[in-house]
């Protein structure tokens, strides 16, 4: 069962998704919207005393941390960018009238994008920045899933259901009930251990479903020095975007 509620915050209106459903504890998450998990074998009062301190939690994370600037890039043809220690070559062909979609393919470190003609330049920058996450994560996915598993193993020893790469902008990655672990492209720009970081974030997130105490020790036992990752995707996150 779902409900939807609103809450405005910094003088923005966020869209808060409430679920009910079978999970050992509460957890809520932030992205575009709040979304705000309940488990079932609460009874009416314990509910909604959950809903409320989920409510609280995020009110004072959106307040202590307004929403990120992304910076938006416009590529041009024969553009050199740098994606991690990696350069990589933008070859773009935009004149071809007989394309009907857009379409991209990476091939060694050249990203090949055939865009569909006569469109915005918004709709370029969005149909490039697509192509060229889809493509990149094509390339690194087997990397990434070795890494996940690697690091549960060392650290959690935890069962993972799928493993996901997506162009996410509101948030780093994220771990469903299902034992889902999402992890955002925009990490490709990261230094590799920041990226270690992210990942056991979301590993501990298969323990605590929360960012309780407990939730925090089990990364610093992780990986003792998180905090200095924290601050890298801080200070370079809104870089961090194809």
């Amino acid at each position: 069962m779902m409900k939807i509620e609103t809450i405005e915050v910094n003088g923005k209106m966020y869209v808060i998704n409430i679920t009910f459903e079978n999970r050992p504890d509460s957890r809520v998450s932030i992205g575009k919207n709040i979304n705000i998990r309940i488990p079932t074998h609460l009874n009416r009062e314990q509910k909604f005393r959950e809903l409320i301190r989920m409510k609280k939690w995020a009110v004072k994370r959106l307040e202590e941390k307004p929403r990120e600037e992304i910076v938006e890039k416009m590529y041009k043809d024969g553009d050199v960018i740098t994606i991690g220690d990696e350069n990589y070559k933008v070859c773009i062909d935009e004149k071809d009238e007989g394309v009907q979609s857009s379409s991209g393919k990476l091939l060694d470190n050249t990203f090949f994008i055939k865009l569909t003609p006569n469109i915005s330049e918004e709709r370029k920058r969005k149909h490039i920045s697509t192509l060229m996450s889809r493509c990149l994560g094509a390339k690194k996915k087997k990397e990434i899933i070795n890494k996940v598993h690697e690091l549960n193993q060392k650290h959690f020893k935890k069962q993972i259901n799928k493993i996901f790469l997506k162009n996410t902008s509101s948030r780093w990655g994220s771990c469903s009930s299902n034992e889902n672990i999402n992890l955002s492209t925009r990490l490709f720009f990261a230094p590799e251990d920041v990226i270690d970081y992210v990942i056991i974030h979301e590993l501990a997130h298969l323990i605590e479903q929360n960012h309780s105490k407990d939730f925090w020790n089990l990364v610093e036992r992780a990986m003792p020095d998180y905090k200095t990752k924290e601050k890298w995707l801080k200070d370079n996150g809104k870089s961090c975007v194809f």
